[in-house]
């Protein structure tokens, strides 16, 4: 017996340690703004062994997991003493979620996770499940972590084990490791899910970017993505929500939408990536899209491409909830490149990596949306005539 656990561990060691230091490379040619990466940046299979497994021969003589890990997803990225680092969702087999950190040392490959998961300090009234955390190193000193609290709606009849009601919890950190637990977000809206902190004070006041919500997974008369002030940050009370992109029918974001991490501040304004949702014969769909604000007035939209910017592909399209890519982390390094981290179907994490100048060449040069088909045509013919002027012209081959 004695042999068999430890050839089980050796083998088990052996395939953890080839997954954390496989290369990773660019997948194709790509689209000329983003590179996909090949392999998945972090899975369930990246979590420690000596989480999965107990490893005292007496107590699991057959090595058998005894703390099972379901998916690795919805991660807030940050870089951190050189490192780069998403603090991602990990859910057991349970159903449970809990935040633990992953760094690498290019952004790319090679992530490891901490030797233990975030210990999120509670309330009073303790939730259920808390995930997708976005990260926000705020002009005040701090890093703040914004994320989902979900809890049992008290007034579903007992029938009912799904009905849930969702808030904003906020915590925030010096170091990543020691975590105080401030007050929820207080909203008008009866759910919140998605809620961001702007990493600047807009005169003196905390800035936030909400999802109003009437239910837990449906808009109802709320939805968007919405933009808000509190003067406190431990006690954050927004008195009202002012939405700066809203749901549109027949687009990617009929459905909801919700911002994903903090924005980027460029030269040309505040750079978002946000998620928008539409439904389908097979259910929702999840893609991901950008848009920018004005530098000094964040409720003014000013170049808003048409159409998804990352949608779900090859195997990114299946999973524990398929047809999903979802992103609440991304990284911009001092030389201008852009590491976006996103996760597909709630399964697992990738990468995608561009620069400033061709975010900024996609979110002011992409036409928008016109919001019917002729005009989608009119779009695509202009283009068209464009091309062929500079055909004739001989500047294309």
């Amino acid at each position: 017996m004695k042999n068999d656990f430890n050839k089980r561990l050796l083998q088990l060691d052996e395939q953890y340690t080839q997954l954390i230091r496989r290369p990773n490379e660019v997948s194709g040619l790509g689209n000329g703004v983003i590179d996909r990466w090949k392999y998945p940046v972090l899975t369930a299979a990246h979590t420690p062994l000596f989480w999965r497994y107990d490893l005292n021969e007496k107590t699991n003589p057959f090595l058998m997991e005894r703390f099972g890990i379901n998916g690795v997803f919805n991660a807030g990225a940050i870089k951190w003493k050189d490192k780069y680092v998403m603090m991602a969702r990990v859910e057991g087999a349970d159903r449970k979620s809990f935040f633990a950190i992953a760094e690498s040392p290019n952004g790319v490959e090679q992530f490891r996770f901490w030797d233990s998961p975030v210990h999120m300090p509670g309330h009073n009234d303790p939730e259920t499940n808390i995930y997708d955390i976005r990260l926000t190193h705020h002009e005040d000193g701090y890093i703040y972590g914004l994320f989902c609290t979900e809890r049992k709606d008290p007034s579903a009849p007992p029938s009912d084990q799904s009905s849930a009601i969702a808030q904003c919890g906020i915590a925030r950190t010096r170091n990543l490791v020691d975590w105080e637990r401030l007050a929820d977000l207080r909203t008008p809206s009866p759910q919140q899910r998605n809620v961001v902190l702007h990493p600047e004070l807009v005169d003196g006041k905390y800035a936030f970017y909400t999802r109003p919500q009437d239910g837990f997974i449906d808009a109802g008369s709320g939805g968007g993505i919405g933009l808000g002030f509190a003067s406190s940050i431990t006690h954050a009370i927004i008195e009202k929500e002012t939405i700066i992109d809203p749901r549109i029918y027949h687009t990617i974001n009929e459905a909801k939408n919700g911002l994903g991490p903090a924005p980027i501040k460029t030269r040309l304004g505040w750079l978002h990536l946000a998620h928008g949702v539409r439904n389908t014969a097979a259910g929702l769909r999840y893609t991901l899209y950008l848009f920018m604000t004005d530098l000094y007035d964040l409720s003014k939209v000013i170049y808003r491409p048409g159409g998804y910017f990352i949608a779900p592909k090859g195997e990114e399209r299946v999973g524990d909830v398929s047809n999903v890519v979802f992103a609440n982390g991304w990284i911009a390094d001092k030389d201008g490149s852009i590491f976006i981290y996103y996760a597909s179907s709630d399964t697992r994490m990738h990468v995608a990596t561009t620069t400033i100048e061709k975010l900024l060449d996609y979110v002011v040069n992409t036409p928008p949306d016109e919001y019917h088909s002729a005009g989608s045509v009119n779009t695509l013919q202009q283009i068209i005539d464009n091309n062929r002027v500079h055909i004739k012209a001989g500047s294309v081959v």
